[in-house]
């Protein structure tokens, strides 16, 4: 398979490592994008394990809660002036009651619907706003939640909403504990809640990573696979909630600060405005001058 600079790039901004080095990498797993950044961080030229797709598109997340539902969305949008708009904000906010009322299945489900008093279809209304704020605008994705009398939401947005968490606690209804945990998922981008939901394929995937890793370090086979097994446990740490130290005291786990608290994590949502999408290069001088003609 021919690589192209475009996969070089993408592989660049996904570990850091150098330009004729993510070409090589790309040449011997024959453009397997996946299996170039273990081949990188087996020969200790990537940065970091993983890293988050390039957070490009502007727009906002927003959250919304009635009652027993709570809904996170992401709304997005072409530059970050309409972000501060109060046409896009009141959007951002009807968009929500909508999904939180209605709990549509999907994007495009909800697309169809009569927002809120059944006048025009959501779609329309976000197509009158595109027409009134003069850029493209778009519901994205979003996620509702459910819970019991018994239970809580936490909400948290960041960053004025470039960050929106929105977290499930079972066996509280301590509003506070569950906004302190969105604020740790928010900061520390857990992927899962505990080490039961990471697939045994991605365990053993890092297993081996690991391994090769120690080998050419030269440690003596006999103690490579306890130094692997102590090193997954860091890699556990960066993926999984409960095992991760709690953002606001970190001499403490998150499953014993919210289990000390008689609670547990039923799950959680995390976006951050354009993550794995594409950047448009802007002139900054011309979205300036734009914005001020409108």
């Amino acid at each position: 398979m021919a690589v192209t600079a475009q996969m070089v790039k993408e592989l660049r901004e996904k570990t850091g490592a150098g330009m004729m080095d993510c070409k090589k990498a790309l040449t011997e797993t024959n453009g397997d994008i996946e299996k170039a950044i273990d081949f990188l961080r087996e020969k200790g030229m990537a940065k970091a394990a993983k890293k988050a797709d390039r957070v490009a598109a502007e727009g906002l997340t927003h959250i919304e809660v009635e009652g027993n539902k709570a809904a996170i969305i992401e709304v997005n949008c072409e530059t970050d002036f309409v972000t501060k708009n109060d046409q896009f904000k009141q959007l951002l906010t009807d968009l929500g009651k909508h999904i939180v009322k209605n709990n549509p299945a999907s994007v495009e489900e909800a697309l169809q619907q009569n927002l809120l008093d059944g006048s025009e279809t959501v779609e329309n209304v976000i197509t009158t706003a595109v027409s009134k704020i003069g850029e493209k605008i778009s519901l994205r994705r979003f996620t509702v939640l459910e819970k019991t009398d018994n239970d809580t939401f936490g909400a948290y947005l960041h960053m004025g909403g470039r960050i929106g968490a929105l977290t499930l606690l079972e066996g509280t209804t301590d509003e506070e504990l569950g906004k302190d945990i969105s604020m740790h998922v928010a900061a520390i981008n857990p992927r899962y809640v505990s080490r039961d939901e990471v697939s045994e394929e991605e365990v053993n995937r890092e297993r081996e990573v690991l391994k090769t890793q120690a080998l050419s370090e030269g440690k003596p086979e006999k103690i490579v696979e306890k130094m692997v097994e102590g090193r997954l446990g860091k890699f556990f740490e960066e993926i999984v909630l409960l095992d991760q130290s709690f953002v606001k005291d970190p001499d403490q786990k998150v499953k014993k600060y919210v289990g000390d608290k008689g609670a547990s994590v039923k799950t959680f949502v995390r976006y951050e405005v354009g993550e794995g999408m594409e950047k448009r290069e802007d002139n900054f001088a011309e979205e300036v001058m734009s914005q001020i003609k409108k």
